[in-house]
């Protein structure tokens, strides 16, 4: 599973390729720049995973009861709109235009790879998605990880 790291302002041109920049590009492993997939994310932006994180990605959607009116719904909204794509020769990655429209790309973009996940997202919608005071990031990171003991510190001396 890859571990990306960065955030890389970047352009779209007008056939909807985007330029991955060479620090971003340098951390996907070589044999999976032919075979990637991206796909919608959460809050309108694109998801851009190596072929391997795809299959470990939708594997986690294995715990849901197909039984189940809403988990089957989940599942296909999940996967619509998933596109094999690849990164050219020079570094670009052809975005289909149902997935640009849908993250309202054109122009101007943001790359954020953190853990598995390369995101795409259109600049202002990024800006406004990373608002946030430095109180209530505070009080995110005591809601969300505030309950976790720190497992560096596990002596009690």
């Amino acid at each position: 599973m890859a571990n990306y790291i960065g955030e890389f302002d970047c352009k779209l041109d007008s056939k909807g390729r985007l330029f991955l920049p060479a620090k971003l590009r340098s951390q996907i492993p070589n044999k999976s720049a032919a075979a990637m997939v991206v796909n919608r994310g959460f809050e309108k932006c694109l998801v851009l995973y190596t072929k391997a994180d795809w299959v470990a990605e939708t594997a986690k959607l294995n715990i849901l009861n197909e039984f189940n009116r809403e988990a089957r719904k989940f599942i296909r909204v999940f996967n619509n709109g998933a596109n094999m794509v690849q990164i050219d020769n020079a570094g670009r990655v052809l975005l289909p235009k149902k997935l640009m429209d849908y993250a309202g790309l054109s122009g101007e973009a943001v790359v954020s790879a953190y853990g598995s996940k390369i995101e795409i997202w259109d600049k202002k919608t990024f800006v406004s998605e990373l608002e946030i005071n430095a109180d209530d990031f505070a009080l995110a990171a005591e809601k969300l990880l505030g309950a976790h003991h720190n497992k560096g510190n596990d002596n009690d001396e």
